[in-house]
This record gives structure tokens, sequence and C-alpha cells, in this order.
């Protein structure tokens, strides 16, 4: 079992994806986000489980997939970590900087 991070960048994601749903319907954004963080539970138990990411794939990163969103982690196992990078909408184009 490994510990679950997110960084500050996935955090505030998290809050933009809120904020923008919740203009529509505080209760839908409510639910997307706990359906992305739910889903990052397996994670815990399974942090290869995701798959490489397909525009980087020497990248040590990988993502899981949620709706429409792509959620971008890191497994660290010296440190039997989990970092969740950030999460970006799947229509967006996945830039390198998001990931560094």
């Amino acid at each position: 079992m490994v510990s679950l991070i997110w960084s500050e960048k996935a955090v505030a994601d998290l809050e933009l994806i809120h904020d923008f749903i919740a203009t529509d319907s505080p209760f839908y954004a409510r639910v997307q986000v706990e359906r992305l963080i739910t889903a990052t539970g397996r994670l815990v138990h399974f942090p290869e489980s995701g798959r490489s990411l397909p525009e980087f794939p020497h990248f040590p990163h990988r993502e899981l997939i949620v709706g429409s969103y792509r959620i971008i982690y890191r497994y660290e196992p010296a440190a039997e970590a989990v970092m969740i990078v950030t999460v970006v909408h799947s229509a967006r184009l996945l830039q390198q900087d998001r990931i560094a």
C-alpha cells in the first residue's frame, strides 16, 4: 500500500473544475469532483494501474481516465507514494509543462 499525495496544481485543477461546472449546477460540480477523487483511491493498492501517457511515453507518468477528465500521476516506488500531478479535461492538449 502506498501514500496518495495531491500536488497543489492538482488541487487547484479540482477547484477550477468545480467552479466551472458550478456555474450551471453546483450539485453536479460536487459530484464530478467526488468522482475524480474517488477514482484515485485504487492507486493506493494498484499504483501502476493507469496507462502510460500516449503523448509522452518516455515519461514515468501514468493516467486514469474518469469521464471527460485525465488524472495524471507519477508513481514513486522508492518513496512508496503516488503523486497526483494534474487533472485536465480530455479535450485539451496535454502540455509537457503541466506535468514536469
